[in-house]
Protein backbone atom coordinates (compact mmCIF):
# COMPACT_ATOMS: atom_id res chain seq x y z
CA UNK A 1 0.00 0.00 0.00
CA UNK A 2 2.86 2.15 0.46
CA UNK A 3 4.24 2.07 -2.09
CA UNK A 4 0.76 2.78 -3.87
CA UNK A 5 0.46 6.20 -2.09
CA UNK A 6 3.79 6.89 -3.23
CA UNK A 7 3.33 6.06 -7.26
CA UNK A 8 0.11 8.01 -6.58
CA UNK A 9 2.40 11.04 -5.38
CA UNK A 10 5.02 10.98 -8.10
CA UNK A 11 1.82 10.29 -10.52
CA UNK A 12 0.78 13.51 -9.57
CA UNK A 13 4.21 15.24 -9.81
CA UNK A 14 4.81 14.21 -13.29
CA UNK A 15 1.31 13.91 -14.81
CA UNK A 16 2.34 17.36 -16.19
CA UNK A 17 5.28 16.67 -17.99
CA UNK A 18 4.37 16.71 -21.43
CA UNK A 19 3.23 20.19 -20.74
CA UNK A 20 5.71 22.55 -22.12
CA UNK A 21 6.97 26.08 -21.58
CA UNK A 22 3.33 27.83 -23.28
CA UNK A 23 -0.03 25.30 -23.12
CA UNK A 24 -0.68 22.93 -25.90
CA UNK A 25 -4.45 23.23 -27.24
CA UNK A 26 -4.25 26.97 -27.11
CA UNK A 27 -3.83 29.33 -30.31
CA UNK A 28 -4.15 33.09 -30.66
CA UNK A 29 -5.45 34.25 -33.73
CA UNK A 30 -5.15 37.99 -34.59
CA UNK A 31 -7.35 39.77 -36.83
CA UNK A 32 -7.75 43.40 -38.66
CA UNK A 33 -10.19 44.26 -41.28
CA UNK A 34 -8.20 46.89 -43.34
CA UNK A 35 -9.48 49.74 -45.10
CA UNK A 36 -9.61 47.73 -48.29
CA UNK A 37 -11.77 45.11 -46.93
CA UNK A 38 -8.70 42.91 -46.52
CA UNK A 39 -8.62 40.63 -43.51
CA UNK A 40 -5.53 39.57 -42.18
CA UNK A 41 -5.92 36.57 -40.50
CA UNK A 42 -2.39 35.33 -38.25
CA UNK A 43 -2.76 32.55 -36.03
CA UNK A 44 0.39 31.18 -33.74
CA UNK A 45 -0.09 27.46 -32.78
CA UNK A 46 2.15 25.33 -31.11
CA UNK A 47 4.46 23.28 -33.44
CA UNK A 48 3.28 20.09 -31.81
CA UNK A 49 -0.44 21.11 -32.36
CA UNK A 50 0.23 22.00 -35.82
CA UNK A 51 1.99 18.32 -36.62
CA UNK A 52 -0.71 16.28 -34.68
CA UNK A 53 -3.48 18.29 -37.13
CA UNK A 54 -1.76 18.81 -39.89
CA UNK A 55 0.51 15.67 -40.28
CA UNK A 56 3.70 17.52 -41.12
CA UNK A 57 6.65 16.56 -38.56
CA UNK A 58 8.15 20.45 -37.98
CA UNK A 59 8.07 20.05 -34.08
CA UNK A 60 11.57 18.74 -32.61
CA UNK A 61 10.72 17.14 -28.97
CA UNK A 62 14.02 16.96 -27.74
CA UNK A 63 14.58 21.04 -28.24
CA UNK A 64 10.93 22.07 -27.90
CA UNK A 65 11.16 24.16 -30.46
CA UNK A 66 10.18 24.23 -34.21
CA UNK A 67 12.65 22.91 -36.87
CA UNK A 68 12.76 26.02 -39.45
CA UNK A 69 14.34 23.54 -42.17
CA UNK A 70 11.30 21.02 -41.76
CA UNK A 71 9.15 24.14 -41.31
CA UNK A 72 10.39 25.38 -45.30
CA UNK A 73 9.33 21.60 -46.65
CA UNK A 74 6.22 21.43 -44.91
CA UNK A 75 4.91 24.99 -45.03
CA UNK A 76 2.28 24.10 -48.23
CA UNK A 77 0.03 21.09 -46.22
CA UNK A 78 0.10 23.57 -43.16
CA UNK A 79 -1.39 26.20 -45.23
CA UNK A 80 -3.94 24.16 -46.83
CA UNK A 81 -4.78 22.86 -43.53
CA UNK A 82 -5.35 26.04 -41.61
CA UNK A 83 -7.33 27.57 -45.06
CA UNK A 84 -9.85 24.26 -45.25
CA UNK A 85 -10.38 25.23 -40.89
CA UNK A 86 -10.60 28.64 -41.47
CA UNK A 87 -13.39 30.94 -43.59
CA UNK A 88 -13.68 34.55 -43.29
CA UNK A 89 -17.52 35.31 -44.83
CA UNK A 90 -20.36 38.12 -44.79
CA UNK A 91 -23.90 38.26 -45.25
CA UNK A 92 -25.34 35.33 -46.10
CA UNK A 93 -23.04 33.22 -45.36
CA UNK A 94 -20.87 34.45 -48.81
CA UNK A 95 -17.56 33.80 -48.20
CA UNK A 96 -14.60 36.10 -48.35
CA UNK A 97 -11.57 34.95 -51.06
CA UNK A 98 -8.17 34.03 -49.08
CA UNK A 99 -5.14 35.48 -50.40
CA UNK A 100 -1.38 34.14 -50.39
CA UNK A 101 -0.48 33.41 -47.14
CA UNK A 102 3.08 32.25 -45.19
CA UNK A 103 4.15 30.25 -42.85
CA UNK A 104 6.90 31.77 -40.08
CA UNK A 105 9.06 29.97 -37.17
CA UNK A 106 7.87 31.08 -33.89
CA UNK A 107 10.19 29.68 -31.36
CA UNK A 108 8.28 26.48 -30.18
CA UNK A 109 5.46 27.07 -32.98
CA UNK A 110 4.57 28.38 -35.99
CA UNK A 111 2.80 31.45 -37.00
CA UNK A 112 0.36 31.34 -40.26
CA UNK A 113 -0.76 34.08 -42.03
CA UNK A 114 -3.42 34.51 -44.58
CA UNK A 115 -4.99 37.82 -46.07
CA UNK A 116 -8.73 37.48 -46.92
CA UNK A 117 -10.31 39.83 -49.68
CA UNK A 118 -13.86 40.99 -48.28
CA UNK A 119 -14.41 43.57 -51.26
CA UNK A 120 -18.12 43.73 -52.15
CA UNK A 121 -19.25 41.27 -49.18
CA UNK A 122 -21.66 42.78 -47.06
CA UNK A 123 -21.11 43.27 -43.43
CA UNK A 124 -21.37 41.66 -40.80
CA UNK A 125 -17.83 40.12 -41.03
CA UNK A 126 -17.58 36.80 -39.62
CA UNK A 127 -14.66 34.57 -38.83
CA UNK A 128 -14.78 30.81 -38.22
CA UNK A 129 -12.29 28.57 -37.21
CA UNK A 130 -11.96 25.01 -36.63
CA UNK A 131 -7.82 24.56 -36.56
CA UNK A 132 -7.00 21.80 -34.05
CA UNK A 133 -10.33 21.54 -33.09
CA UNK A 134 -10.99 18.99 -35.44
CA UNK A 135 -8.16 16.78 -34.00
CA UNK A 136 -8.75 18.02 -30.62
CA UNK A 137 -12.22 18.65 -29.24
CA UNK A 138 -10.64 20.96 -25.80
CA UNK A 139 -8.49 23.11 -28.51
CA UNK A 140 -9.34 26.61 -27.77
CA UNK A 141 -8.22 29.73 -29.78
CA UNK A 142 -7.95 33.46 -28.35
CA UNK A 143 -9.13 35.91 -31.07
CA UNK A 144 -8.06 39.77 -30.80
CA UNK A 145 -10.11 41.93 -33.27
CA UNK A 146 -8.42 44.80 -34.41
CA UNK A 147 -4.97 46.50 -33.80
CA UNK A 148 -3.31 47.76 -30.56
CA UNK A 149 -3.97 47.60 -26.85
CA UNK A 150 -8.26 48.01 -27.29
CA UNK A 151 -8.39 45.15 -29.76
CA UNK A 152 -11.72 43.45 -29.28
CA UNK A 153 -11.51 39.61 -27.56
CA UNK A 154 -12.90 36.25 -28.09
CA UNK A 155 -12.71 32.72 -26.87
CA UNK A 156 -13.65 29.57 -29.43
CA UNK A 157 -13.69 25.95 -28.93
CA UNK A 158 -15.03 23.18 -30.78
CA UNK A 159 -18.54 24.19 -29.10
CA UNK A 160 -18.52 27.42 -30.60
CA UNK A 161 -16.20 28.13 -33.59
CA UNK A 162 -17.48 31.92 -34.87
CA UNK A 163 -17.40 35.35 -34.45
CA UNK A 164 -17.99 38.79 -35.38
CA UNK A 165 -15.47 40.79 -36.88
CA UNK A 166 -17.65 44.03 -37.28
CA UNK A 167 -19.51 45.32 -34.51
CA UNK A 168 -18.25 43.01 -32.23
CA UNK A 169 -19.27 42.92 -28.28
CA UNK A 170 -17.22 43.63 -25.84
CA UNK A 171 -17.73 40.42 -23.72
CA UNK A 172 -19.33 40.78 -20.70
CA UNK A 173 -18.00 41.04 -17.08
CA UNK A 174 -19.19 37.39 -16.08
CA UNK A 175 -18.14 36.43 -19.43
CA UNK A 176 -14.36 37.30 -18.72
CA UNK A 177 -14.28 36.32 -14.64
CA UNK A 178 -15.49 32.75 -16.11
CA UNK A 179 -13.08 32.58 -18.80
CA UNK A 180 -10.03 33.87 -16.89
CA UNK A 181 -10.64 32.05 -13.98
CA UNK A 182 -10.34 28.75 -15.84
CA UNK A 183 -7.55 29.62 -17.48
CA UNK A 184 -5.63 30.51 -14.07
CA UNK A 185 -6.54 26.54 -12.95
CA UNK A 186 -5.74 24.92 -16.16
CA UNK A 187 -2.43 26.74 -16.57
CA UNK A 188 -1.02 25.88 -12.83
CA UNK A 189 -2.43 21.88 -13.51
CA UNK A 190 -0.84 21.82 -16.90
CA UNK A 191 2.25 23.63 -15.56
CA UNK A 192 4.66 20.54 -14.12
CA UNK A 193 7.32 22.75 -12.68
CA UNK A 194 4.42 25.04 -10.29
CA UNK A 195 3.10 21.77 -9.24
CA UNK A 196 6.34 20.17 -8.74
CA UNK A 197 7.42 23.52 -6.77
CA UNK A 198 4.64 23.43 -4.33
CA UNK A 199 4.87 19.38 -3.99
CA UNK A 200 8.38 20.34 -2.68
CA UNK A 201 7.62 22.95 -0.56
CA UNK A 202 5.33 21.06 1.73
CA UNK A 203 6.92 17.52 1.34
CA UNK A 204 7.98 17.41 4.89
CA UNK A 205 4.54 19.56 6.22
CA UNK A 206 3.52 18.09 9.33
CA UNK A 207 0.89 20.47 10.93
CA UNK A 208 -1.66 22.80 8.88
CA UNK A 209 -0.19 26.48 9.97
CA UNK A 210 2.92 26.28 8.24
CA UNK A 211 1.40 25.09 5.24
CA UNK A 212 -0.97 27.72 4.98
CA UNK A 213 1.97 30.45 5.19
CA UNK A 214 3.98 28.65 2.77
CA UNK A 215 0.62 28.89 -0.10
CA UNK A 216 0.00 32.26 1.20
CA UNK A 217 3.18 34.15 0.45
CA UNK A 218 3.70 32.01 -2.79
CA UNK A 219 0.18 33.79 -3.98
CA UNK A 220 1.44 36.97 -3.11
CA UNK A 221 4.68 36.82 -4.61
CA UNK A 222 3.59 35.39 -7.61
CA UNK A 223 0.14 38.40 -7.88
CA UNK A 224 3.16 41.45 -7.52
CA UNK A 225 4.56 39.66 -10.32
CA UNK A 226 1.83 38.54 -12.55
CA UNK A 227 0.38 41.71 -12.15
CA UNK A 228 3.77 43.70 -13.10
CA UNK A 229 4.35 41.78 -15.99
CA UNK A 230 0.91 41.50 -17.57
CA UNK A 231 0.66 45.22 -17.35
CA UNK A 232 4.08 45.41 -19.11
CA UNK A 233 5.66 47.18 -16.25
CA UNK A 234 8.18 45.14 -15.81
CA UNK A 235 9.78 42.57 -18.58
CA UNK A 236 11.87 39.72 -17.86
CA UNK A 237 12.80 37.51 -20.84
CA UNK A 238 11.34 33.80 -20.48
CA UNK A 239 15.26 32.37 -21.19
CA UNK A 240 16.00 34.05 -17.94
CA UNK A 241 12.26 32.74 -15.90
CA UNK A 242 12.74 29.39 -17.55
CA UNK A 243 15.87 28.11 -16.15
CA UNK A 244 15.28 30.09 -12.74
CA UNK A 245 11.84 28.63 -12.12
CA UNK A 246 14.10 25.03 -12.57
CA UNK A 247 16.39 26.14 -10.31
CA UNK A 248 13.80 26.62 -7.77
CA UNK A 249 12.65 23.22 -7.94
CA UNK A 250 16.01 21.54 -7.64
CA UNK A 251 16.78 23.86 -4.87
CA UNK A 252 14.09 23.19 -2.54
CA UNK A 253 13.64 19.30 -3.66
CA UNK A 254 17.78 19.47 -2.59
CA UNK A 255 17.00 21.46 0.52
CA UNK A 256 14.78 18.68 1.60
CA UNK A 257 17.47 16.48 2.43
CA UNK A 258 19.08 18.74 4.49
CA UNK A 259 16.22 19.89 6.64
CA UNK A 260 12.68 19.46 7.77
CA UNK A 261 11.74 22.43 9.43
CA UNK A 262 9.41 24.15 6.97
CA UNK A 263 8.19 26.56 9.70
CA UNK A 264 10.52 29.07 8.04
CA UNK A 265 9.72 28.27 4.50
CA UNK A 266 7.35 30.84 3.73
CA UNK A 267 10.67 33.55 2.83
CA UNK A 268 12.08 31.14 0.48
CA UNK A 269 8.60 30.70 -0.74
CA UNK A 270 7.92 34.11 -1.27
CA UNK A 271 10.99 35.00 -3.09
CA UNK A 272 10.85 32.07 -5.46
CA UNK A 273 7.36 32.95 -5.62
CA UNK A 274 7.96 36.26 -7.47
CA UNK A 275 10.10 33.90 -10.49
CA UNK A 276 7.17 32.17 -10.49
CA UNK A 277 4.63 35.19 -11.00
CA UNK A 278 6.58 36.38 -14.19
CA UNK A 279 6.00 32.53 -15.69
CA UNK A 280 2.06 32.50 -14.68
CA UNK A 281 2.23 35.91 -16.98
CA UNK A 282 3.96 34.25 -20.22
CA UNK A 283 0.89 31.70 -20.32
CA UNK A 284 -1.19 34.80 -19.57
CA UNK A 285 -0.17 36.88 -21.95
CA UNK A 286 -0.64 34.22 -24.55
CA UNK A 287 -4.33 34.11 -23.83
CA UNK A 288 -4.58 38.07 -23.87
CA UNK A 289 -6.30 40.88 -21.77
CA UNK A 290 -9.31 42.31 -22.33
CA UNK A 291 -8.49 46.37 -22.09
CA UNK A 292 -11.84 47.26 -20.97
CA UNK A 293 -12.00 44.74 -18.18
CA UNK A 294 -8.33 44.53 -17.65
CA UNK A 295 -8.47 44.50 -13.85
CA UNK A 296 -11.66 41.94 -13.45
CA UNK A 297 -9.56 39.97 -16.17
CA UNK A 298 -6.21 39.91 -13.70
CA UNK A 299 -8.04 39.08 -10.89
CA UNK A 300 -10.01 36.25 -11.84
CA UNK A 301 -6.44 34.92 -13.49
CA UNK A 302 -4.91 35.13 -10.33
CA UNK A 303 -8.20 33.52 -8.70
CA UNK A 304 -7.78 30.68 -11.07
CA UNK A 305 -4.18 30.12 -10.44
CA UNK A 306 -5.04 30.74 -6.48
CA UNK A 307 -8.22 27.73 -6.86
CA UNK A 308 -5.40 25.12 -8.42
CA UNK A 309 -2.68 25.47 -5.94
CA UNK A 310 -4.81 25.06 -2.79
CA UNK A 311 -6.28 22.03 -4.88
CA UNK A 312 -2.49 20.18 -5.72
CA UNK A 313 -2.14 20.83 -1.69
CA UNK A 314 -5.25 19.53 -0.96
CA UNK A 315 -4.56 16.19 -2.69
CA UNK A 316 -0.74 15.87 -1.79
CA UNK A 317 -1.07 16.66 1.86
CA UNK A 318 -3.26 13.39 2.51
CA UNK A 319 -0.97 11.40 0.75
CA UNK A 320 1.72 12.39 2.88
CA UNK A 321 -0.21 11.79 6.12
CA UNK A 322 -1.69 8.31 4.95
CA UNK A 323 2.40 7.53 4.27
CA UNK A 324 3.26 8.54 7.74
CA UNK A 325 0.28 6.58 9.11
CA UNK A 326 0.77 3.57 7.08
CA UNK A 327 5.07 3.74 7.91
CA UNK A 328 4.07 4.13 11.72
CA UNK A 329 1.45 1.09 11.57
CA UNK A 330 3.84 -0.87 9.42
CA UNK A 331 6.93 0.03 12.38
CA UNK A 332 4.59 -0.90 15.55
CA UNK A 333 3.96 -4.49 13.73
CA UNK A 334 7.75 -5.12 13.82
CA UNK A 335 9.63 -6.25 16.66
CA UNK A 336 12.69 -4.91 15.21
CA UNK A 337 13.06 -2.36 12.27
CA UNK A 338 15.62 -2.85 9.48
CA UNK A 339 18.92 -1.69 10.97
CA UNK A 340 20.36 -0.24 7.56
CA UNK A 341 18.46 2.77 7.21
CA UNK A 342 19.14 5.81 5.03
CA UNK A 343 21.24 8.23 7.14
CA UNK A 344 19.73 11.89 5.05
CA UNK A 345 16.16 11.72 6.05
CA UNK A 346 13.77 9.52 8.71
CA UNK A 347 10.71 9.25 6.26
CA UNK A 348 12.00 6.84 3.05
CA UNK A 349 8.63 7.59 0.36
CA UNK A 350 9.41 11.39 1.38
CA UNK A 351 12.94 11.42 0.56
CA UNK A 352 12.19 9.03 -2.41
CA UNK A 353 9.51 12.11 -3.42
CA UNK A 354 11.88 14.54 -3.39
CA UNK A 355 14.60 13.14 -5.31
CA UNK A 356 11.95 12.80 -7.77
CA UNK A 357 10.55 16.00 -8.15
CA UNK A 358 14.47 17.19 -8.47
CA UNK A 359 14.97 15.41 -11.57
CA UNK A 360 11.48 16.95 -13.40
CA UNK A 361 13.52 20.18 -14.41
CA UNK A 362 13.38 19.79 -18.49
CA UNK A 363 16.07 18.67 -20.22
CA UNK A 364 17.92 21.97 -20.42
CA UNK A 365 18.46 22.36 -16.98
CA UNK A 366 18.61 18.67 -15.14
CA UNK A 367 21.53 18.02 -12.86
CA UNK A 368 23.24 14.90 -12.94
CA UNK A 369 22.45 14.26 -9.22
CA UNK A 370 20.44 15.92 -6.98
CA UNK A 371 21.40 15.27 -3.11
CA UNK A 372 22.63 11.77 -3.82
CA UNK A 373 25.78 12.75 -2.07
CA UNK A 374 23.87 13.65 1.21
CA UNK A 375 22.48 10.02 1.22
CA UNK A 376 24.42 7.00 2.49
CA UNK A 377 23.98 3.86 3.83
CA UNK A 378 24.26 3.12 7.80
CA UNK A 379 27.14 0.78 8.03
CA UNK A 380 26.68 -0.29 11.84
CA UNK A 381 23.39 -1.26 13.76
CA UNK A 382 21.37 0.99 15.63
CA UNK A 383 18.33 0.51 17.04
CA UNK A 384 15.44 2.62 15.36
CA UNK A 385 13.29 4.36 18.18
CA UNK A 386 9.59 4.41 17.32
CA UNK A 387 7.92 7.87 18.17
CA UNK A 388 4.29 9.45 18.00
CA UNK A 389 4.90 13.00 18.72
CA UNK A 390 6.03 15.61 16.55
CA UNK A 391 8.68 15.73 14.96
CA UNK A 392 11.73 18.62 15.37
CA UNK A 393 13.42 20.49 12.62
CA UNK A 394 15.86 17.76 12.51
CA UNK A 395 17.24 14.55 13.12
CA UNK A 396 18.43 13.61 16.70
CA UNK A 397 21.53 11.41 16.25
CA UNK A 398 22.80 9.22 18.38
CA UNK A 399 26.89 8.06 18.50
CA UNK A 400 26.25 4.43 17.29
CA UNK A 401 24.32 5.29 14.10
CA UNK A 402 20.51 6.61 13.22
CA UNK A 403 18.49 7.25 15.56
CA UNK A 404 14.80 7.44 13.46
CA UNK A 405 11.91 8.65 14.25
CA UNK A 406 8.81 7.35 12.84
CA UNK A 407 5.90 9.86 14.01
CA UNK A 408 2.40 10.59 13.21
CA UNK A 409 1.75 13.81 12.63
CA UNK A 410 -0.91 16.25 14.23
CA UNK A 411 -3.11 18.02 11.67
CA UNK A 412 -2.98 21.37 13.13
Amino acid sequence: MMAILLVALTSLLSCAIAARAHQVNLMTARLEVLLDRTVDVEIAIKGSDIDRAAGTRVFDDSTNLVRPAALAAASEPILRYVERHTTVFGEGNVPCRPGSGDVAVDGDGVVVRIPWSCTGIADPLRYRSTVVADVSPDARQVVLIGAGPNAAQDLLDASRTETALTATPAPSLPQVIGRYTVAGIEHIFLGYDHIAFLAAIVLWAQRLWPVVKVVTAFTVAHSITLSLAALEIVRIPSSIIEPAIAVSIVYVAGENFLSRDIDKRWRDTFGFGLIHGFGFASALQEFGLPRSALVPALASFNLGVEIGQVAIVSLIIPVLLGMDRMLLMAAARRSRPSARRLRCTPSPPRSSASAAIGWLPPPWFRPERVVASNCRMAGRRAPAKVSTSSMPGHTPWSKTGPMVRIHLPPLF
